[in-house]
Order: structure tokens, then C-alpha cells, then sequence
């Protein structure tokens, strides 16, 4: 079905409200993004931009395989199968190469790559059983961590990383957290300033719109989420934050994806005190969040904040 490869243009570019190629608007609160509000801005911009030949070979799908997708999708990332978010890689694959052929969406290529880059790390899992750390190193295992040192390894650094590394690795240190920190840039946007997410987060450290007021940043004319500076000093002050809740790296990093709320409940529930105890309990997207983190900045910036993977 042509479609099939098709369906996250809609899901990427429902946020797009200053694309170019749409009428800008300034409302007076910022819109809530809905179902509604995804489908039909994704669908007006293929229509708008997508060039005849992608046109040819892709159909933008109708509401129903739409909505079922989007569902299914969402609650693979959600859910805890490596087996059921690996099995939307050809829909990811397809989408990618059709969302880089159409112009305004380079917003967006960067969570779909990263979304893919998950579904690629969830076969792996599927693929052998997970490994048990030696005694001595319960304490300090991180599952999976291994697996994405693996992936790590060979992988080039994004454009213009170092630059941004560079620049703002102080901010982080001035705000209290091991400046490696910064690297969380990769994971999160690709050190892309202007990354989007379909649910609304944005800029190098994807922040949320309402995290981003509580931080002190302005989401709307200008949206401060997309100065490097500005995102930079809000990611440390809500790391420094989440650091000093669960005095834990790795805690603090499911914290900063799944939720602080989400992490200290699944820890009073197992009555656990490391990532390793609840893990399994998490979210997929977030069990392959934080080794993704820490291999980053191991590889990175050579710095090992906690875990330990299987020797």
C-alpha cells in the first residue's frame, strides 16, 4: 500500500505553524496540538509541498489508517515489546526517505531518525536475551547499555556538534551539572536549534512548552526553546533539578523523558532505588532513552556518569 510510507509527513509536520509555505499566524495562547491538528496540517502539507513525483509513489493515507497508525505507533513507544515497535520499521524507513524530499520539513527529520534509531536498537533486543551483570556490578548496571556503546561507536558526529558542545558546555557547569551533559543535545535534537516534535517539544533539548515556562523561557514570539543559549540554561536547571530528587544520573534522565512523577511512582511500586530496578517498568522509549544518553557521553565526551555494561 503506497501510503504506507507516507504517514508520519503527517504526524511531523502538524506543528509546523511558521513553515513558509503556510499562512503564519499569531494566536493569542498557544494552540493545543490535537489529533485533528495533525492530521490536517500534515495532510495540507503534502499537498502544499510534497513534489509530483513523491506524489507518484506516495498517498497520504485517509483518516482511519491515519488514526490507527498514529495509535499504534504511539503505544509501541509507550508500551514495553521491542517486538511490536519493531515492526513499524518499513513504515519509518519509507517515511524518512519521502519526508527529506519535502521542503520545510527538515524540522522534523531529526525525531523521525531518532524514532528510527530506537526501532533499530528494539530489534537488536529482540534478537538475543537480555544480559545478566555480574554480581559485583548490579549496583551499577544499566540494561542495554552495552547494546548502544555498540551503536555508538562508528556513528558520526552530528553537524555542528562540536561547535555547540563547545559554546555551551560552561552553561552547563555554571548551572551546576557535569558540562558533559551537554551532549544530551545529540539524543534529544541532533544539535538541531530549531528540532520539533510532533507533541510540541522543541529546540536542542526538546523542551515542552509548559516545562519550558516553568523555566523561564518564552514559547511564543520569540519561542526561546530555539536559542541555544537559552535551551542550554533550562536543560541544566531542570537536570540540576531531577539530579537532586533522585541523586541518581540515570534516574534523572528517565526523569527528564518519562516524567519525574512517572519515575518516583514506578520506584515507591518496586521499591527500587536504580534504573535497573525499574526499567522494565518504564516506557520502551524510555528503558532505551537512558543508555542512549550515557553512551553518548561516554563516546562523546569519554565520561562514564553511572552504569556499567556487561563485560
Amino acid at each position: 500500500m503506497k501510503w504506507r510510507g507516507y504517514y508520519c509527513l503527517g504526524l511531523l509536520g502538524a506543528a509546523c505553524a511558521g513553515a513558509d509555505a503556510l499562512p503564519p499566524k499569531a494566536p493569542a495562547v498557544e494552540p493545543e496540538i490535537t489529533a485533528d491538528t495533525l492530521y490536517e496540517t500534515g495532510k495540507e502539507l503534502f499537498d502544499a509541498l510534497a513534489p509530483d513525483e513523491v506524489k507518484e509513489q506516495f498517498e497520504f493515507p485517509d483518516r482511519r489508517q491515519w488514526d490507527e497508525l498514529v495509535t499504534h505507533l504511539q503505544a509501541a513507544l509507550d508500551g514495553d515489546s521491542p517486538a511490536a515497535l519493531a515492526q513499524y520499521e518499513p513504515e519509518a524507513r519509507a517515511a524518512l526517505a519521502a519526508l527529506r524530499l519535502v521542503p520545510g520539513s527538515e524540522e522534523y527529520v531529526g525525531w523521525l531518525e531518532e524514532r528510527l534509531d530506537y526501532i533499530e536498537a528494539a530489534k537488536e533486543m529482540g534478537r538475543r536475551p537480555r544480559p545478566r551483570p555480574p554480581a559485583a556490578l548490579v549496583g551499577q548496571y544499566i540494561p542495554e547499555l552495552d547494546l548502544w556503546l555498540r551503536r555508538m561507536q562508528t556513528r558520526a558526529r552530528p553537524a555542528g556538534a562540536d561547535k555547540y558542545a563547545a559554546r555551551l558546555l560552561p552553561l552547563f557547569v555554571a548551572g551546576g551539572v557535569p558540562g558533559p551533559l551537554v551532549w544530551l543535545a545529540e539524543v534529544e535534537s541532533g544539535f538541531n536549534p530549531a528540532a520539533r516534535s510532533p507533541a510540541g517539544a522543541r529546540g536542542l533539548f526538546q523542551l515542552m512548552p509548559a516545562t519550558a515556562r516553568e523555566l523561564g523561557l518564552r514559547t511564543l514570539l520569540p519561542d526561546e526553546r530555539t536559542d541555544p543559549v537559552k535551551s542550554a540554561q533550562a536543560a541544566a536547571q531542570l537536570l540540576r533539578t531531577l539530579h537532586a530528587k533522585f541523586a541518581d544520573w540515570p534516574l534523572a534522565l528517565a526523569a527528564y523523558n518519562a516524567g519525574a512523577g512517572r519515575v518516583q511512582r514506578t520506584l515507591d511500586q518496586r521499591r527500587g532505588r536504580t534504573f535497573a530496578d525499574i526499567a522494565d517498568d518504564l516506557p520502551l522509549e524510555t528503558r532505551l532513552y537512558v543508555p542512549k544518553v550515557l553512551a553518548v557521553l561516554q563516546v562523546r565526551a569519554g565520561v562514564a556518569l553511572a552504569g556499567a555494561p556487561r563485560r
